[in-house]
């Protein structure tokens, strides 16, 4: 399939917690599920092994984090496969 693109998953989490490895892991699962949900949303696959994941907490990081529910933010980004989507592209916060 060449019709391919772009989506974000995301996991909020506690920000006390983000150097402990396995509570962090279990948040990237979470974000790479919601990354899954989404794609299955909008008709398209997720491309196996293609995710890539951001940790984000307001102690390093230049992004707004006040509205972020837990204040430590994990972002899965997938490349998905099918029908429309070519027309997909995670950019900035939001999938488009």
């Amino acid at each position: 399939m060449g019709n391919t693109g772009t989506l974000f998953g995301w996991a909020f989490g506690d920000p006390a917690r983000e150097k402990e490895s396995t509570y962090v892991a279990g948040l990237q699962d979470e974000a790479l599920k919601n990354a899954r949900e989404t794609a299955v949303a909008k008709g398209v696959a997720v491309v196996a092994d293609s995710q890539v994941f951001t940790v984000l907490s307001a102690d390093d990081s230049l992004v707004e984090l006040d509205n972020a529910p837990g204040k430590l933010v994990v972002r899965c980004t997938v490349h998905v496969e099918g029908p429309g989507a070519g027309k997909l592209r995670a950019e900035g916060p939001m999938n488009g």
